[in-house]
């Protein structure tokens, strides 16, 4: 089998994020006919593993299994270096079971401010894992590197963007056009690795 992504195959985003699967297909520059595990009431796996790309991966298999078509996956965080790297894989689970972000974002102020540290960098990581149903699995990784930024701003994006102001950009990923976000975005890095090994 060519590990290959041919133009207008239909794929699974291995997501229940709707937030995810528009930044996604617009990285994918639409190549491809796109449906998500939500929209196939597939089931969530657990995420058992130790890294974003372990996580990614999980996912992928999962999603490609279940489904019977090739499955892309993205498992990504917010990581900041005051908290040893924390939130990291478990940025999802910060949000809690309703998914509730702005929670996630005062928590992170919370804890990154008990710590008594000035140091805002953080970083986000996106991993991605592309598998076929019953076949091989190609993964990649991303980051980008910024600093906190409180209060949040913008409205834009999903997620702990509204904190997140990228190196060399005055705006939060929240206050960015999307066409801005994507083009610098630790996923749309893991994009252009994954464009190289497939397309």
């Amino acid at each position: 089998m060519a590990i290959r992504l041919a133009r207008g195959a239909r794929l699974v985003v291995a997501t229940h994020n709707p937030g995810k699967v528009p930044e996604i297909a617009a990285l994918l520059e639409g190549r491809f006919n796109l449906v998500s595990a939500g929209e196939l009431n597939l089931a969530e796996p657990d995420e058992t593993e130790s890294t974003f790309v372990g996580n990614a991966v999980l996912k992928a298999r999962a999603a490609a299994e279940a489904s019977g078509l090739i499955a892309i996956a993205d498992d990504s965080g917010l990581s900041v270096a005051a908290l040893g790297g924390d939130p990291g894989i478990y940025s999802a689970r910060w949000a809690g079971p309703t998914k509730d972000f702005a929670l996630a974002m005062a928590e992170v102020e919370t804890k990154w401010r008990a710590t008594g540290s000035d140091d805002p960098h953080c970083w986000f990581t996106s991993a991605l894992a592309v598998s076929w149903p019953g076949g091989p699995v190609v993964a990649v990784e991303g980051q980008v590197h910024g600093a906190l930024t409180f209060p949040a701003r913008g409205a834009r994006g999903f997620g702990y963007d509204p904190i997140f102001t990228p190196e060399g950009s005055a705006l939060t990923f929240g206050e960015m056009e999307p066409s801005a976000k994507d083009a610098i975005s630790h996923r749309a890095r893991a994009f252009e690795k994954l464009k190289a090994a497939l397309f």
